[in-house]
């Protein structure tokens, strides 16, 4: 019977073995430093196993990546890039990124990892640019009787503070710094689509957004499609498609909680609060 039993498997596995395989990743939600067990955010300490597990396996053709993001931090962004590509590089595999609902902001500046980059038709892709936003509450405190105290050592260590009045000088700083992370930015772009691009830098690099379609003209993306489609076109319709993803952790497991991009409410309620409303808020600049 022994004899029998590997007469019968060592065909099937040899079979199985001479399949194609694509490792996919999948780089979902804003993307943030700030995250624990009850809220996850998409970050390198988050996905770095992921990422590792993606380019792990022997004998892969390559490795495909969908990005659902309407951005985050610049240097999470570019912390994620800058892993797979290290990757890519080192084990000699092609890097494929597919833009699901929203590829935006620091979520494109991840999706030019990829060697080619697909999007469906109503993707939204592209928000190359910069932005900052806050509150200005100096007036709401001295309505409701609070008086602030506020001790530095260093001029400018106020900076922007949101209790004090706007001063030109502090925001002329602010746009300083934008205007250098903005050039980072574009000089990311133009070093990963190169001739690829389509349009001139005005229109690129204006921080507006695009379909799938418009992008593709653009040059910001290299076809429309989805994953499993191209990954057919590419490797044959007998590719296997063997998924890493972020480890969810024992909590999440045992509390039955979702992918990392789902906000949880946790013990802190105000704080997840605070953080879900500026997640839908960015979601919700894209239409979703």
């Amino acid at each position: 019977m022994g004899m029998l039993s590997v007469f019968y498997k060592t065909p099937f596995a040899a079979l199985r073995g001479r399949r194609p395989t694509v490792s996919v990743l999948r780089l979902y939600g804003v993307i943030s430093p700030f995250g624990s067990p009850l809220r996850p955010a998409l970050n390198l300490a988050a996905v770095a196993g992921a990422i590792e597990r993606a380019f792990e396996p022997k004998g892969i053709k390559a490795v495909a990546v969908a990005v659902n993001s309407p951005g985050g931090a610049p240097v999470q962004s570019a912390l994620i890039h800058d892993r797979i590509r290290l990757l890519a590089e080192e084990k000699q595999l092609p890097v494929y990124v597919f833009c699901e609902d929203v590829a935006a902001s620091g979520g494109y500046w991840i999706a030019c990892a990829g060697d080619e980059i697909y999007a469906n038709a109503n993707s939204i892709v592209g928000s190359i640019g910069v932005i900052s936003s806050g509150f200005g509450l100096k007036d709401m405190i001295a309505k409701i009787g609070v008086e602030r105290r506020l001790y530095t050592s260093g001029e400018k260590k106020s900076l922007l503070d949101p209790f004090l009045p706007e001063q030109a000088g502090d925001v002329d700083r602010l746009k300083a710094v934008q205007t250098d992370m903005h050039a980072d930015f574009k000089a990311h772009v133009r070093k990963r689509r190169g001739s690829r691009l389509a349009a001139d830098e005005e229109t690129l690099f204006s921080g507006e957004f695009w379909t799938g379609v418009k992008a593709k003209d653009l040059g910001l993306i290299d076809g429309l499609g989805d994953l499993k489609s191209v990954m057919r076109q590419k490797f044959g319709d007998k590719v296997r498609l063997k998924v890493s993803e972020p480890s969810r952790g024992w909590l999440r497991r045992r509390m039955g909680m979702g992918s990392p991009e789902t906000p949880v409410v946790s013990d802190n309620w105000a704080s997840s609060l605070i953080d879900a409303v500026e997640a839908r808020a960015l979601w919700s600049r894209f239409g979703q």
